[in-house]
């Protein structure tokens, strides 16, 4: 095999593995935020007054979990084995 055959297997081994199943510490913080979305919209509302004048600023996240009215605990578990392939090692906390 050549230098770019070799060069070539080993730029796939790079992107299989980053393909892999992530952390179950990564896996519960990422899955517990989608989960908590699916329970309640999220927003913030800034306002302040400066030499301006007055502002305002504000944003909200309402995810299609929430929209589809969907079990949070179901999102949960769901996200948790598609992002690590297993189970999920921590109950989901609210």
């Amino acid at each position: 095999m050549n230098a770019a055959g070799h060069i070539a297997i080993g730029v796939a081994l790079v992107v299989l593995t980053a393909c892999g199943p992530m952390s179950a510490s990564r896996a519960y913080d990422l899955c517990s935020e989608r989960a908590r979305l699916a329970a309640q919209p999220r927003g913030m509302i800034g306002v302040g007054v400066g030499s301006g004048g007055a502002s305002a600023t504000g944003s909200i996240i309402i995810t299609s979990d929430y929209i589809q009215g969907r079990d949070p605990y179901l999102v949960y578990d769901t996200c948790f084995r598609q992002n690590t392939g297993a189970g999920p090692t921590r109950p989901l906390s609210l």
